[in-house]
């Protein structure tokens, strides 16, 4: 099991609710289709993450 230093362990799980707070504000039909198309909600939200900062990134 890794060990994490306090920093590390806040800005995870401060990403952990921040990725919550993203799921449960999409509409139900939003979810099924990330569902559909990515199997997990974690898969679903990590393709999420992945493209709002390729996005932020290249704006």
């Amino acid at each position: 099991m890794n060990d994490f230093k306090p920093e590390q362990a806040d800005v995870l799980i401060g990403t952990a609710e921040k990725m919550i707070d993203l799921w449960t504000r999409l509409t139900p039909e939003k979810q099924e289709a990330l569902l559909a198309r990515f199997g997990t909600q974690e898969n679903a939200l990590a393709a999420l993450v992945t493209t709002h900062l390729l996005t932020a990134a290249n704006s």
